[in-house]
């Protein structure tokens, strides 16, 4: 039986997965030196030309070593005669192996381990993803209808991420048009933004294959639903007890949890650069939009930055796995190991710094806007940049390479749409992601 061609890939600042492909036979080769790569791609905008101020220019070389951890492997299509693919995700490496300071995965993967380090705690994580299948007839928001006209391709899509160890929980119509939300089952954190990164890429091939069109936009028109990203965490201790619950707190989210999200709001502003990092994000994150309303902490409340998210089980020691943190100002354009790696670093400075203010933990029915004394979230993209260099603390957990390329890139997607109406952003933008 032929191998089935390889494709070794990492996810890039514009949140687009690049790579090189090679044939099955190069297999034992590919996974022992990886596949060749160059500083300068880091540099690529999502509209794929590279940033011009970038620090790179034609020089250097790396590697794309795959992790073979992540192997996924796409069957060939009998409908289609699709061949088959297997797909790698890879560490940006320098020639000689040594970690380079600009691969978004590494990055994750170092705050992993300080995080681990400093408070022994493990991450457990899950992002929860809203799509549009576009292609498909009209139908109410929830309704069986809609599920059902999507049948084939749901059935097919959670047999694919089944098999790719993906363990789907959840596959349902939206409240958008033509919406749809997969989830799967939390996990290790590094593992949870890998998979984030390939479900797209799964979903977007399962449609082109169907005849369909996946778009992970965060809009589709201006005044339309928006299309989001909501990142799960919880934390356990060496045992593997969970730490988030404590009944006799506010919201029943213990000392440390409250700390954690004490850091993410001190620097809300700034992280949203990297979790809405695109033209057209900010135009959903607005108030009575069930994404951000501002930068606050509330129980199951889906205004909320941070929402404490509801418990099924009478039972403490049941509520005390189920309780999570709900990040909800992200969405597709980010890249799942940035976003959730400075989340995480932003919850650890909160967690060690004894003069992070303590938040306020809002109830269920918070005014729809936000409290009044609670910061807005940025209006724009550039608004956000500005806020992220504003935040010394957050820029200097960031390697240079990270930084610097990731806000020549941005300010060079925001020049790219410069002058163009509202509904001309959101399409630039759709038509890319």
């Amino acid at each position: 039986m032929t191998s089935p061609d390889l494709f070794v890939a990492t996810c890039d600042l514009g949140a687009q997965v690049r790579g090189r492909g090679a044939p099955g036979s190069r297999l034992d080769s590919v996974l022992r030196s990886g596949v060749g790569w160059v500083p300068a791609n880091l540099a690529l905008t999502a509209f794929g030309d590279i940033a011009p101020d970038n620090a790179f220019g034609s020089a250097g070389d790396l590697r794309l070593i795959p992790d073979e951890a992540t192997s996924v492997v796409v069957p060939t299509d009998p409908e289609t005669d699709a061949p088959a693919l297997r797909l790698f995700l890879a560490d940006q490496t320098l020639t000689d192996g040594a970690p380079w300071t600009g691969c978004p995965r590494g990055f994750l993967r170092q705050v992993l381990a300080d995080f681990e380090q400093t408070l022994g705690l493990r991450v457990v994580a899950s992002f929860e993803h809203e799509f549009v299948l576009l292609g498909l007839d009209g139908s109410p928001p929830f309704s069986l209808r809609r599920h059902r006209d999507a049948a084939r391709f749901g059935g097919e899509l959670l047999d694919l991420l089944a098999n790719c160890g993906f363990e789907p929980e959840t596959w349902l119509p939206e409240y958008g048009e033509s919406q749809f939300e997969i989830t799967l089952a939390p996990t290790g954190a590094l593992v949870a933004a890998d998979r984030a990164v390939l479900l797209r890429e799964l979903v977007r091939d399962l449609a082109a294959r169907r005849g369909l069109r996946a778009s992970f936009a965060p809009l589709q028109r201006p005044d339309g639903t928006g299309t989001g990203v909501h990142v799960h965490l919880s934390f356990r201790s060496a045992d593997g007890q969970p730490t988030l619950f404590d009944p006799t707190r506010p919201g029943r989210l213990s000392e440390s949890g409250t700390r954690f999200a004490a850091g993410v709001l001190r620097h809300a502003r700034a992280l949203s650069a990297w979790t809405a990092p695109s033209p057209a994000s900010f135009l959903r994150l607005t108030p009575r939009r069930w994404s951000s309303a501002g930068a606050f902490l509330a129980e199951r409340n889906r205004e909320a930055l941070l929402r404490i998210c509801p418990t099924t089980s009478a039972d403490e020691d049941e509520a005390a796995r189920q309780l999570n943190l709900e990040y909800r100002a992200c969405d597709a354009t980010a890249n799942p190991w940035l976003a959730l790696g400075l989340l995480l670093r932003a919850g650890l400075a909160g967690m060690t710094d004894p003069s992070c203010p303590s938040p306020t933990v809002w109830p269920e029915d918070v005014t729809a806007t936000g409290p009044a004394e609670v910061a807005p979230l940025p209006t724009s993209l550039p608004e956000a940049l500005g806020a992220l260099v504003a935040d010394e603390e957050l820029c200097s957990w960031l390697p240079a390479p990270l930084l610097d390329t990731f806000l020549a890139v941005k300010r060079h997607e925001i020049a790219q749409v410069d002058g163009l109406e509202a509904a001309d952003v959101v399409q630039r933008i759709a038509d890319v992601y």
